[in-house]
């Protein structure tokens, strides 16, 4: 079934030289299915600047953010306002409106982009580095969008008086996936998971994998970014940060009708047994959603606080802190999707 949708995403509008990697592989004629599924998603999607089609096929990753939180927002029945230009949504909950700035964590220049992964190597099993590298880039963009709003949004009627939240999608690096919550957790709330200790010495974490605080992250440059942006009232602009690492292709693929075999590997977090669970699917049986991985964390210091009963869905984790107390909440509602792999092996 073809859905009706105000922009033609697929239709080459730039030179071939300037498409993205990621616009060029998705236009294989195996991937029909999974673009109708991406057209579903934006079903009402106004472009607003005229810029959005351009953006997806030549940057990719920032457009295709949008797309997907506007699918969550639509899917999660929020009023949209387009009325104003900027910033990238307003949203309405219980009358009351809340303004939503998307971004990406895009690769530092130099830096192999996420696109480059060498499918033929195994996943890493180190993590550390990875995840340094992910808080790094992950500050810098939500500091980005933090300056944008003192200089420029709070400053708009339709802004100034309303809770903001920034969305944040991580493309920083290859396997970017891998990483769930750790770095976000580690700049927000000075909390990270040591995966790298637990594999090197099981014997002494039987609970699992221990959590530390780090402090501060250091950058190539020897300067240092401090950890626990959330712990304090430096940034009481942010109502709350919103953040998916499975918002990928690989979800696209895992909701649409591809008339073919495609193997899904999921990993969920089971909140009545405290362990992952284990899943492979097929795309007869895959029962994932598009609310499925997306995380909120709220910050516990923000002048206008984000209700939580606005993302209260299934599939949606939401992350509190008592501010006295530095305790972490996760308020999870069913199952919540951690990683994917997806694998096609043959057409119908």
């Amino acid at each position: 079934m073809e859905y009706p949708a105000l922009m033609n995403l697929f239709e080459p509008v730039v030179d071939v030289k300037k498409q993205h990697k990621n616009f060029v592989s998705i236009l294989k004629k195996s991937k029909e299915a999974d673009r109708q599924e991406l057209l579903r998603w934006c079903e009402g999607f106004p472009d607003r600047d005229k810029k959005l089609v351009i953006e997806f096929q030549t940057t990719f990753n920032s457009s295709f953010w949008e797309i997907y939180l506007y699918a969550v927002f639509s899917e999660i029945n929020l009023q949209m306002d387009w009325k104003h230009p900027t910033p990238d949504f307003i949203v309405k909950y219980n009358d009351r409106k809340i303004v939503i700035e998307a971004t990406i964590a895009a690769a530092a220049s130099g830096k192999t982009p996420e696109w480059e992964k060498d499918l033929s190597k195994a996943p890493p099993t180190r993590f550390k580095k990875m995840n340094i590298e992910s808080i790094i880039r992950l500050s810098n963009s939500i500091n980005s969008k933090c300056r944008k709003y003192n200089e420029k949004y709070s400053k708009l009627e339709h802004v100034r008086s309303n809770p903001f939240v920034i969305a944040v999608a991580p493309f920083e690096q290859p396997h970017f996936n891998l990483q769930c919550e750790t770095p976000i957790m580690a700049l927000l709330y000075d909390f990270y998971v040591d995966e790298d200790e637990y594999n090197d010495n099981p014997h002494l974490y039987p609970n699992g994998p221990p959590d530390v605080s780090l402090g501060f992250v250091e950058k190539e440059n020897g300067s240092e970014i401090e950890l626990g942006i959330f712990e304090n009232n430096s940034h009481s602009e942010i109502s709350a940060i919103i953040l998916s690492t499975t918002a990928t292709w690989g979800k696209v693929e895992s909701m649409s009708s591809f008339a073919g075999v495609r193997f899904i590997n999921t990993v969920w977090w089971s909140e009545s047994d405290k362990e992952p669970l284990y899943k492979s699917s097929t795309t007869d049986n895959v029962e994932e959603n598009v609310r499925d991985g997306l995380f909120v964390f709220h910050n516990p210091y923000a002048k206008r606080p984000l209700d939580p009963e606005m993302f209260n869905h299934e599939g949606i984790t939401q992350v509190f802190v008592d501010p006295k107390t530095k305790q972490i909440t996760k308020k999870r509602n069913g199952l919540f999707l951690m990683h994917r792999q997806s694998m096609n092996i043959g057409v119908k």
